[in-house]
């Protein structure tokens, strides 16, 4: 008689196992939990708050619920950290959240939890083959700042970024007399999959450019600031507009803590992990957006809305008109008079009247670009369109690609000249 014997069971082994399956499940129930947590804490304060008659004393009301809910978002986006931390970073702007919530959530963009130094370590010394001594002059343990990890798997390669950093880095020097960015510079022999070693880059990150100012004694309103301001609005707007429709390939995480400001108002951009390469017929489709947008042709921005692969549905009558304030709202930055916060779902809100139904995956990022710049410009108090700044690099990208006749193409130039002679400086 034979008997056949079970495989032992190891529970540990398998307790594991299913950890690792249920993961994701327990993430998402534990975002959702807290969601829920935070959406019925306004529900509730909204009965609350409607009992008070005061207008000042409700303002301040609300103000300590947006920080009791700041304090609970960063939280979620700490803890739960990787991508939630990217969605921190996306929501935490003055056009989109409340400014309790920005205050809060933008110190996720530099200084999120840091990885133990320990881990660190031993990584260059695996990868780099000799000790931290033998390499560096001097290595400070403690973090200048630290961000979200990376999210797809093509962010955990450091060469591939190098590459991505070198690439760009060239195309702006060689289309400026002086690139408009500063992109920091590889050290060739210490890039590895896992490491990723650069140039050090002095500057104050642009999340606290307003105590830099302050802490010098200038009058943030005064001509010296804001013309500063409007210095780096000007340099982060160009070299977006020319990577994204001269060369389709362009920096694809866009948000403040990859930002510096240097002397000068020079502005660094780091961070180069993600980076989009628009298909040619995208990019041209996006360029003749931006010249519709800018010349304020609501049917030619219907036309470009198609040609670019976003669906819609339409629920009103005047489709154009609302077809070209969604537009607008998507890719453009500039806000109506005394706008500060988009309002996406109030009841005159084109998102409400025109329904999206599909939106092409490249062009979220051109869409998180042209919402850091309208960030960016909320927060310096200067209100600006991205769409006219980009109407130049559009239009030469449409008539390099025989899309615009050299007549025609010629005749913008010139009325753009002479627009410019009649306009007051400053």
């Amino acid at each position: 008689m034979r008997t056949q014997t079970m495989p032992s069971l190891d529970l540990k082994d398998l307790q594991e196992k299913l950890s690792i399956q249920f993961r994701p499940l327990q993430r998402s129930f534990e975002f959702w939990l807290r969601t829920a947590d935070i959406y019925a804490g306004y529900k509730a304060f909204q009965v609350r708050v409607s009992f008070e008659k005061d207008v000042l004393k409700r303002e301040a009301m609300w103000e300590r619920q947006h920080e009791f809910a700041a304090d609970k978002i960063y939280a979620m986006c700490s803890d739960m950290g990787g991508f939630f931390l990217k969605v921190a970073q996306i929501i935490g702007k003055p056009d989109l959240a409340p400014a309790a919530w920005v205050r809060r959530l933008v110190t996720l963009c530099d200084q999120a939890p840091a990885t133990p130094f320990g881990g660190i370590q031993l990584v260059l010394k695996e990868e780099l083959g000799q000790n931290l001594n033998n390499m560096f002059e001097r290595f400070d343990v403690q973090p200048l700042g630290s961000a979200s990890i990376a999210q797809i798997g093509y962010e955990f390669d450091f060469v591939r970024e190098a590459n991505a950093m070198e690439r760009i880095q060239h195309f702006l020097y060689e289309n400026n007399k002086k690139s408009p960015v500063l992109v920091p510079r590889v050290l060739k022999n210490l890039a590895t999959r896992r490491v990723l070693v650069m140039e050090y880059i002095d500057g104050t990150p642009i999340l606290k450019l307003g105590d830099e100012i302050a802490k010098r004694g200038i009058n943030p309103d005064s001509k010296i600031a804001v013309t500063a301001k409007r210095n780096i609005l000007q340099s982060l707007t160009l070299a977006y507009g020319q990577m994204i429709l001269k060369s389709g390939f362009f920096h694809a995480d866009p948000h403040p803590g990859n930002i510096l400001i240097c002397k000068g108002s020079e502005v660094a951009l780091l961070d180069y992990g993600q980076v989009k390469d628009l298909p040619d017929n995208l990019r041209l489709a996006y360029a003749n957006l931006i010249v519709s947008l800018a010349d304020k042709n609501p049917m030619r921005v219907s036309e470009s809305i198609r040609e670019l692969g976003i669906g819609t549905f339409s629920k009103c009558q005047n489709e154009q008109q609302e077809m070209f304030k969604l537009a607008e709202t998507l890719f453009d930055t500039k806000l109506p008079p005394g706008v500060t916060t988009l309002q996406p779902f109030a009841e005159d809100s084109s998102i409400k009247k025109i329904a999206v139904l599909a939106f092409p995956e490249e062009l979220f990022s051109v869409l998180r670009t042209v919402h850091l710049l309208r960030g960016l410009s909320v927060g310096m108090g200067i209100n600006y369109s991205c769409a006219e700044q980009w109407r130049p690099i559009a239009e030469e990208a449409l008539y390099h690609a025989g899309r615009l006749k050299d007549v025609e193409f010629k005749s913008k130039v010139r009325k753009r000249r002479f627009f410019r002679r009649l306009l007051p400086r400053g």
